[in-house]
């Protein structure tokens, strides 16, 4: 709604225009009135309009004038001028001015709302602009710091661009802390960075991942827990939105960056198997001879685990598991603790691995997992423990509660996501009514057909936007969307920006 003052020194006419018009219609609101143009340009200092309707002829200071001392101020004003004189200087010295319109009175009411619905097509316009600036403007920002971040762009490159959007990071060491929210929320990084406004040297930014991170810079001597501090001040202020922050170390700022960004997602991994938690530290390995064991260990789950999941084989994955935590409790500097939490980024990798087949998992089951893990008290506890995990997640994997039906529409969509789709063809094909199985997937996928496609050939256009140099109209045809104009209707719908945009921040 934009706002309206009236001036007219018969009062009669401001009066009968509040009410011959309706307002609310032109997305208009009229805030005042004034009598003379001293009185309106008093009212214009203090507040916040968009459109000025005013007479020529009045006593003290005339409209014209009016409108001259205002544009020094604000010289974007809207500005309609009503008369009872039709002369050609005035309407001259007007158009010179920037107005609107010049009307003659008895004002003709249809010519006045034409011209109120050109003004707020303006209005409109201007501010749908002023916001893809400001956007576009943050886009390049976020990029920048970004590709800095992921050690994509030289130092010298980031300092000339640095210079020209206006971010400092000058001091010698920096920290990362990265901002994770359940639910998406494309707000929060300009929330984040407005209740950091009293701390020196943050600097916020949206990253790719949808993660908020935020760089820290700090002196050669400041104290290292002022990334903790940060951290518990972010969660005290947005104690409502369930969120979680994992914290890098803090090292020299050339090259560290990088670094503790890594650190600080990989700290991250952990809110996945303890949701209790919001703050996660990353700890780096205490001694040569743990990290060489851990990296063992990590080699052992990515070789092995996830296989022995996958074929199903509870017998070796419990002997693995076995020989694995035989050689790490022998391990050098090992603490129960460190134990412990290996063991819940095995359940997380269990989930994991869960996750990417069946594309669900059973939450309250893996809490309980987790509850186990974290009350052991004994080697032995933990390992029961994690046996436990292995066998459960055994047991989820092997309980497929899906139709053979929505399987195979699933394993279609999966070969065939470029093609027509619809549940009528698919209905046909396997030989359903295409209402009944609309109704069957969605109970059993969670969501519609329209909705599950769509983001399936969103992720595939992200994936080929990311990895190839194909143009944006041949990517939409390949994914299944035939007009372009649709395609960037449903990718800005489920990714917040349109594939051009995606596209250059890659």
């Amino acid at each position: 709604m934009y706002n309206v003052l009236l001036v007219d020194d018969e009062p009669f006419i401001t009066e009968g225009l509040v009410d011959i018009l309706d307002w609310a219609s032109f997305d208009l609101q009229v805030v005042g009135s004034a009598q003379d143009g001293e009185e309106a340009l008093q009212m214009l200092q203090r507040m916040d309009v968009h459109l000025l309707v005013t007479d020529i002829s009045m006593p003290v200071m005339t409209g014209l004038q009016l409108i001259r001392r205002v544009r020094q101020f604000q010289p974007g004003l809207k500005v309609i001028i009503l008369s009872g004189f039709n002369e050609f200087d005035y309407l001259k010295e007007g158009m010179q001015l920037g107005i609107e319109n010049y009307l003659l009175k008895p004002i003709n009411i249809e010519e006045l709302e034409s011209t109120l619905n050109n003004v707020t097509e303006k209005l409109n316009r201007a501010e749908r602009e002023e916001k893809f600036d400001a956007l576009g403007a943050q886009i390049i920002r976020d990029n920048i710091l970004h590709r800095w971040l992921t050690g994509d762009i030289s130092q010298t490159e980031f300092a000339e661009r640095t210079q020209l959007l206006g971010i400092s990071i000058d001091l010698p060491k920096l920290g990362v802390l990265m901002v994770r929210t359940v639910e998406d929320n494309f707000t929060l990084a300009q929330q984040v960075e407005q209740s950091l406004r009293d701390e020196r040297f943050c600097t916020v930014f949206r990253d790719l991942d949808g993660d908020v991170a935020i760089i820290v810079s700090l002196h050669e001597h400041e104290h290292p827990q002022r990334l903790l501090h940060i951290a518990n001040h972010v969660v005290h202020t947005f104690q409502d939105e369930e969120l979680r922050i994992g914290i890098g170390t803090i090292g020299c700022k050339a090259q560290h960056g990088s670094t503790s960004r890594s650190e600080a997602k990989k700290a991250l991994e952990y809110a996945l198997v303890d949701p209790h938690r919001k703050v996660f530290e990353y700890t780096p390995a205490a001694t040569s001879a743990e990290t060489e064991t851990v990296g063992t260990l990590k080699a052992s789950l990515n070789r092995e685990y996830a296989r022995l999941i996958l074929a199903r084989d509870q017998q070796q994955l419990k002997e693995q598991i076995n020989k694995d935590f035989a050689e790490l409790s022998q391990a050098e500097g090992m603490t129960p603790s460190e134990l412990q939490n290996i063991a819940l980024g095995i359940c997380s990798d269990f989930r994991v691995v869960l996750r990417e087949v069946k594309r669900e998992e059973d939450g309250d089951l893996f809490l309980q997992m987790i509850e186990r893990i974290r009350s052991a008290s004994y080697r032995e506890e933990l390992l029961e423990a994690i046996q436990y995990a292995a066998e459960e997640t055994i047991a989820l994997l092997s309980r497929d509660t899906r139709s053979p039906v929505v399987q195979q529409v699933l394993g279609h969509v999966a070969a065939h996501y470029g093609e027509e789709l619809s549940l009528k063809m698919l209905g046909a094909q396997y030989h359903i009514h295409p209402v009944y199985l609309g109704q069957l997937f969605h109970k059993e996928i969670g969501e519609t057909f329209t909705d599950y496609l769509n983001k399936y050939r969103i992720e595939r256009a992200k994936e080929k936007l990311r990895t190839t140099s194909e143009k944006v109209q041949d990517i939409s045809r390949s994914v299944g969307y035939w007009e372009t104009g649709y395609f960037y209707k449903q990718f800005r719908k489920y990714v917040g920006i349109s594939p051009t945009e995606y596209k250059t921040l890659q």
